[in-house]
């Protein structure tokens, strides 16, 4: 078996030559940083920091679901904001999605993010 196999699913965003969606390496996937693309059109969608949240967590239930885990199996997340004044949005989205066992999280302002977005989020999680 490699030591790392690569994860990809039309079911998320692609952006070829990129990135990878995930990297699964020793029972550990590693999903790569998700904006609210719309995985049909390429194209960031459309509508709030809300709507955007959404987009991404169910963008990475997919990578996630293709590598052979879950958002229940996330163990680390990292939300990156354009504008610290989005969090209580953005969390209101982000709770819907995982019970009392959250994952480990960091949630950090940066100056800009990828397509002028608001929102992007990263994740780790193990295989079941």
């Amino acid at each position: 078996m490699p030591s790392k196999q690569v994860i990809c699913t039309e079911k998320a965003p692609q952006l070829p030559g990129m990135y990878n969606q995930a990297i699964v390496a020793n029972g550990t996937v590693y999903c790569s940083g998700t904006i609210g693309i719309d995985p049909n059109t390429g194209k960031l969608i459309e509508g709030d920091v809300q709507a955007r949240t959404h987009r991404i967590i169910q963008s990475l239930s997919c990578v996630l679901e293709a590598a052979g885990s879950s958002l229940e199996h996330a163990v680390k997340v990292n939300v990156f904001l354009a504008d610290m004044a989005d969090f209580t949005e953005m969390n209101e989205v982000y709770t819907q999605y995982w019970g009392d066992e959250k994952p480990c999280r960091t949630c950090i302002a940066a100056k800009q993010l990828p397509f002028g977005t608001d929102v992007e989020i990263e994740c780790i999680a193990t295989m079941p």
